[in-house]
């Protein structure tokens, strides 16, 4: 695991892209902070900038420095999730311009895995972490499943839990509203 997180940690710093292991499934990640890369993995998976996409963060305190009002709502589902969830808040902030949606949102994971953990804290920065498929196309439940043609694409592909068989699954999402709505996105 630390030759993994040196070398992820050196190629995201570089603004260069990975393809790693999440809580959920085998994601595409960057610096969230560095537009060039967050546009390089838009090209990558053939999407849109318009569908933004999530990052993650290794605590939840790091959230208010990305977002201009943490809704109080906020802390009491981070505190009961009991599986991955993403939380799309307004008003972000701090953050790649391109990776921001059009109406200011942005979805932050508060990840409990620890190579994630650690390559966060390692960093220093949020990562985005977006699904390791081409834009449309099904996500893959594991390492081998995923497009080969994307395999070569990134910069540095983490070698943890690619013999993993383990079928991996989305995060639930739930979007906020800056008085504390609460719209459910994906269970």
């Amino acid at each position: 695991m630390i030759e993994d997180l040196l070398q992820a940690v050196r190629t995201l710093r570089e603004g260069g892209v990975i393809l790693y292991p999440t809580d959920t499934i085998w994601g595409i990640g960057c610096d969230a902070t560095n537009d060039k890369a967050v546009e390089r993995i838009y090209a990558l998976k053939q999407r849109h900038d318009e569908k933004s996409m999530l990052v993650l963060l290794d605590d939840a305190s790091k959230i208010e420095d990305y977002v201009e009002e943490m809704p109080e709502i906020a802390w009491n589902l981070i505190e009961v999730a009991d599986k991955p969830l993403t939380i799309i808040y307004p008003g972000a902030m701090n953050l790649a311009g391109n990776l921001i949606a059009a109406d200011g949102s942005i979805g932050i994971r508060i990840v409990k895995d620890e190579f994630c953990n650690k390559l966060i804290r390692k960093l220093g920065k949020p990562i985005v972490s977006t699904s390791a498929n081409i834009s449309g196309m099904p996500w893959p439940p594991n390492f081998h499943k995923i497009d080969r043609k994307l395999v070569k694409a990134v910069d540095y592909v983490v070698t943890l839990r690619q013999n993993d068989e383990e079928r991996g699954k989305p995060s639930g999402i739930i979007k906020l509203g800056r008085k504390g709505e609460v719209q459910v996105i994906r269970e």
